[in-house]
């Protein structure tokens, strides 16, 4: 299993930016004996390129988070799933035109092509596949439907789809990030997030409307999360929006070992061995 660390330079964000890559290259490696230079050794390559998972961490992380945090890496391996790490600051995957910082089409239009024209990475939106803890199951969510000619399946766990209270937060608290002054940073107006392409549900539907192909949706999140009952509620909406939604919960809260246990099920859930899209039953169960 190869892990390697990128540092190149984003136009997206006008700087030079470190993503983690797994790349299963020397997986199941096959030695060909010939008389004349000993072995020769194959690398593991799939036909057309690997199946790609561009994974998001939460608030207050980096690049190095589903490294360090979960058994990403072995999943991978097993799967011969390419899997790319990138950074998102602590500005939830949106674009920030004020400061440069395009988050989101660099998460959408930008990191793909990148790591395309690196690595030996599939160009099929049916390969392609995008997902997020927290802050990162947002932005999954929310550049997962806003560039659904991309990807193909989108992965929120305990993602932090707090959309509808966004306009009601004060500044009246101690916790930075629920600030109203915070949102206004992150979202722009918090009285306009709502019904705008910072808002998943709106992108879900006006994608609908659009008759584009729908990317299959899968939601987790922990039994004992805060976030459990927004979880609830926007696994609901896509899948009576006509969305393939598949949604568990499992018992755990807001924590590595749920995302430990929560990324090896997204894996196992998503069509790694499948030509086409075909997962999922279009019903939502709770």
């Amino acid at each position: 299993m190869a892990l390697i660390t990128v540092n190149c330079f984003s136009s997206m964000l006008m700087r030079t930016v470190p993503i983690n890559v797994i790349l299963p290259v020397d997986k199941q490696v096959e030695a060909v004996r010939a008389e004349e230079d000993g072995a020769r050794y194959v690398p593991n390559e799939p036909a057309g390129g690997f199946k790609t998972l561009y994974l998001l961490h939460g608030i207050f992380g980096n690049y190095t988070d589903w490294v360090s945090g979960t058994c990403i890496q072995r999943w991978a391996e097993e799967r011969d799933l390419a899997v790319v790490m990138p950074s998102g600051d602590n500005m939830f995957y949106l674009d920030q035109p004020a400061s440069h910082d395009y988050y989101g089409r660099f998460i959408g239009e930008e990191l793909v092509a990148l790591t395309r024209a690196m690595f030996p990475l599939s160009r099929r939106r049916e390969d392609t596949f995008i997902g997020g803890l927290s802050m990162g199951g947002y932005g999954a969510l929310r550049n997962g439907l806003k560039y659904a000619d991309t990807f193909g399946a989108i992965a929120s766990m305990s993602g932090a789809l707090l959309v509808d209270g966004v306009s009601e937060r004060t500044d009246d608290t101690s916790t930075f990030f629920q600030s109203r002054r915070f949102a206004k940073a992150v979202y722009g107006d918090p009285d306009a997030v709502a019904g705008s392409d910072r808002d998943p549900l709106w992108l879900a539907g006006r994608l609908v409307a659009s008759g584009g192909p729908l990317p299959q949706i899968y939601v987790s999140c922990g039994t004992e999360d805060s976030l459990l009952a927004a979880n609830r509620d926007v696994a609901r909406e896509l899948g009576a929006q006509g969305f393939s939604v598949t949604y568990e919960e499992a018992s755990g809260g807001h924590t590595w070992e749920y995302w430990n246990r929560a990324i090896e099920r997204v894996v196992d859930w998503l069509p790694l061995d499948e030509p086409v899209m075909g997962i999922g039953s279009g019903n939502v169960h709770v």
